[in-house]
């Protein structure tokens, strides 16, 4: 346990950077080895500062690289350590070789990342670069959408990790500076309530156990490589089980229901927009507001983003007649990858919506209610019409011509 419990008070106001930081203490982490980046780069500091002031029995490391910091957690996890580290955007793009050998090597890690634009150009503000960057690394991925989630989605991460269906590493994501720096009511538990939750940490293959020895890392070219990664992959594709028993069981303790997708609007929804982060909560007030107007609008975000919630995601977007898959990211000269995951969910079932690609707030551009209300009216007007307004993906709020890319007609 730790050597000093905190006095928290009923309700506090931290941002997501704190929110994430004591969940960490909480857990009772062995080894937080870290490379501060912005935004991130508070989650480190407070739990520095709690280590410092004896809240706090494991070591804290300060590393000379972000991949550095990656691999002292798994060197400490491989150990048979409780490990956790955090990051955002060019630490993350540093870091991603060693994302493979964590998931790989079936090590429980807890990564807060916390959103932000890749460079060039630089930029410290949020966007879900580094979020998609992590999508083929074999890590469960949850989102958070405000702080008492960024809270509760970290502390929840190290049940899910270190489960022994899963025992594989979670990133616990959340929006730079929208989230991170963003300060709001939280509901934490109490330091032994959240410790009773998390569980003494299970050692299994410790590398420091000399009773039984174990090798981790190996090489296993053609003759064993693909069983080890399909392993991997049924694991990873198991765990969405694990992670609604965690939700489960943490709605029983707090009250707090989260779902693998959650909605709002959907009952009577015609349109629909699909998101992730923080928009999802600028999206319930400009869904509350055309209501007026009479457009049935809904929105869907998945927050399970690894594994991707195909089955839950097609079943919210069953009734549909239009659907706007906003990604947070510069597309790449392609479709957006939300888009590309959507439409994938919904291919081979009889719903068949018009689908479209916004690509938005790039760099932290702010996605406002207005600026949703107008997306939702097109859509409307697309539902109506029977065919989108123009070509399949659109960049939206951006300055200078209009710009729209793959014509729906192929031409």
């Amino acid at each position: 346990m730790n050597s000093r419990e905190m006095e928290l008070n009923e309700v506090e106001v931290w941002d997501g950077n704190m929110a994430n930081s004591q969940a960490l203490r909480q857990a009772d982490v062995d080894v937080v080895a870290a490379y501060p980046i912005t935004p991130s780069t508070a989650t480190v500091e407070n739990y520095a500062m709690f280590h410092a002031n004896g809240y706090i029995d494991g070591e804290v490391i300060m590393t000379e690289s972000e991949h550095a910091a990656m691999s002292g957690c798994i060197g400490a996890g491989a150990a048979g350590g409780r490990v956790a580290t955090a990051t955002s955007s060019q630490g993350l793009a540093l870091m991603i070789e060693t994302l493979y050998q964590a998931s790989g090597m079936r090590i429980p890690v807890v990564l807060c990342l916390v959103n932000r634009a890749l460079a060039a150009p630089l930029n410290v503000n949020g966007d879900h670069s580094d979020l998609y960057l992590t999508r083929d690394s074999g890590w469960v991925s949850i989102d958070a959408f405000n702080p008492q989630q960024a809270y509760d989605m970290t502390l929840m991460s190290f049940k899910i990790s270190e489960h022994p269906a899963v025992r594989l590493p979670v990133i616990s994501n959340q929006d730079g500076f929208m989230t991170s720096h963003t300060a709001q009511n939280v509901t934490p538990l109490k330091d032994e309530v959240a410790a009773k939750f998390v569980g003494e940490y299970t050692k299994v293959n410790a590398l420091l156990d000399f009773d039984k020895p174990v090798t981790h890392g190996v090489q296993t070219e053609q003759d064993w490589h693909f069983e080890h990664k399909a392993k991997q992959h049924a694991a990873l594709m198991a765990s969405k089980d694990v992670v609604k028993e965690i939700f489960a069981e943490f709605k029983e303790l707090t009250g707090r229901e989260y779902k693998l997708v959650e909605s709002y609007g959907m009952e009577d929804a015609e349109v629909a927009i699909v998101c992730l982060g923080s928009t999802y909560e600028t999206a319930m007030l400009a869904i509350d507001q055309l209501k007026e107007e009479g457009i049935n609008a809904g929105v869907v975000a998945p927050r399970l983003f690894r594994p991707f919630p195909l089955e839950e995601v097609a079943h919210e977007l069953q009734k549909v007649k239009a659907v706007a898959c906003m990604d947070r990211s510069a597309p790449g000269g392609t479709v957006g990858a939300l888009y590309n995951e959507v439409s994938g969910a919904l291919f081979n079932t009889p719903a068949r919506p018009l689908m479209s690609n916004l690509i938005y707030g790039l760099g932290g551009r702010d996605m406002t209610v207005a600026g949703l209300k107008d997306i939702f009216r097109t859509l409307d007007k697309e539902a109506k019409d029977g065919k989108l307004s123009g070509n399949i993906q659109r960049l939206i709020g951006v300055r200078g011509p209009e710009l729209s890319f793959y014509n729906v007609e192929g031409k």
